[in-house]
């Protein structure tokens, strides 16, 4: 049963023949004529994506990029020891980023929009875990290469890989002289290209791919040495990376749940919040009456609570938040003036809505009083606002629903009684009475 169980693991039976692969990956390596055209078209689709912040241009682009061609290349001729395969696709790979980043930065130069959008910040700061999808997804780009089946893996591991956005960010970043945005989102792109090679390096040699001709020790060992520094340049950094956006995160968890169950103090309306990670800083802006000193002391000591301990605290008051960001127009204030009296008229409105909820409480206690006076064996009595479904909801209505207990059967003339007596006491005619 075991044996069975991980026959389903094999792939012998499924695997191409091993010079077709070859052929076919080597033929992915070429950027010139359609190739290249069709990079560049690619490019414009995938900077058009990241320009008006659109996830299904961007992953359309990513779809029609051939990027991954000269990629899948270097890892295959490394595998097979194959220098002169390696060579070709590292100059079609460096003519693809060459341009790639050229037609970027044209497109963001051009562009009337040079907004970082946050489809352009999610490529500039990549970390481990932007490593483990490249692996994974080498992985699956290269055995479905050598398989018969291949599907959709391709697309897929186009898309997961995503080759082409940090690419066209790196243009955002040199068309805007944001040298910040070029260095990350490159590095990304360098993190992809690494792993997924290495990916392909480990199936190739996993298959037993034949060897095209071997290398002598010597310079087997210098391969290797090189594969070892890439992978440090590439691994340690993006550790680091990974690190301190697991620390943002859980800052960010911890503050959101101090401002959510702390920061509403009475008389005062939160307007806004905004979070600094990487300082460990918190804004907290308040509209409403003045906020003491002794009550920003109580804000900073229950932050403890939160393993805040080493976060500061900024409370600032009323049209303080508007100087500080410069935002003193008076369209600015009206805008925050508006969403307090917005605040105050929900807060009237729900304070109406819990006073006209006890109203209907006392008054349905005082007509169970006025019924127990008249009729002794009434036990308990639900009366409440109801509404009255029917197939159409246009012709749905609100009525009065009045559901009756006695401790003994009442008469037939009794009922129409009480039913009379409620139609005038609540001085209503669609008074529905349930006796029970």
């Amino acid at each position: 049963m075991q044996i069975q169980f991980l026959n389903n693991f094999r792939i012998d039976k499924e695997k191409e023949d091993y010079k077709e692969v070859i052929e076919n990956i080597e033929k992915g390596v070429v950027f010139r004529g359609t190739n290249l055209w069709v990079l560049i078209f690619a490019i414009f689709i995938a900077s058009l994506g990241l320009n008006v912040n659109s996830t299904a241009v961007i992953i359309g682009a990513m779809l029609v990029s051939p990027l991954m061609g000269p990629i899948i290349g270097m890892g295959l001729g490394v595998g097979i020891n194959d220098l002169a395969l390696v060579k070709k696709a590292f100059r079609n790979l460096a003519l693809a980023v060459s341009v790639s980043l050229a037609t970027s930065t044209l497109y963001f130069l051009l562009s009337p929009i040079n907004e970082a959008h946050s489809e352009i910040l999610a490529r500039t700061s990549p970390n481990i875990y932007d490593l483990l999808i490249a692996v994974f997804g080498g992985l699956a780009g290269i055995l479905a290469i050598s398989s018969k089946q291949k599907g959709n893996v391709i697309p897929g591991v186009a898309i997961a890989t995503a080759l082409m956005p940090p690419l066209c960010t790196a243009g955002y970043g040199l068309a805007t002289l944001q040298y910040k945005f070029f260095f990350g989102a490159f590095y990304l792109f360098f993190i992809n290209s690494v792993f997924i090679g290495l990916a392909t390096l480990a199936t190739v040699r996993v298959l037993k791919f034949p060897y095209k001709h071997m290398l002598d020790e010597q310079a087997e060992t210098r391969a290797k040495r090189i594969i070892a520094v890439l992978v440090v340049i590439t691994f340690i950094p993006s550790i680091y990376f990974g690190y301190d956006i697991v620390q943002q995160q859980r800052f960010a968890q911890r503050a959101e749940s101090f401002i959510d169950k702390e920061c509403n103090l009475p008389g005062d309306y939160l307007l806004n919040n905004k979070l600094y990670p990487n300082h460990e800083h918190i804004t907290l802006v308040y509209g409403g009456k003045q906020i003491s000193d002794s009550q920003v002391t109580q804000l900073k000591q229950r932050m403890l609570a939160y393993n805040l301990d080493s976060t500061s605290l900024t409370v600032q008051q009323g049209f303080a938040y508007l100087e500080k960001d410069k935002m003193t127009t008076d369209v600015q204030q009206n805008r925050y003036a508006e969403a307090i009296a917005v605040r105050e008229q929900q807060i009237a409105m729900l304070q109406a809505q819990i006073d006209t909820a006890n109203t209907a409480k006392q008054g349905s206690a005082q007509i169970y009083k006025e019924l127990k006076v008249n009729y002794p064996t009434l036990t308990h009595a639900s009366i409440n606002q109801a509404v009255l479904l029917s197939d159409s909801s246009a012709n749905n209505k609100e009525v009065v629903m009045a559901v009756l207990y006695f401790s003994k059967p009442i008469s037939k003339d009794e009922k129409a009684k009480v039913q009379n007596w409620l139609n005038v006491r609540m001085a209503r005619n669609d008074v529905m009475l349930v006796f029970q």
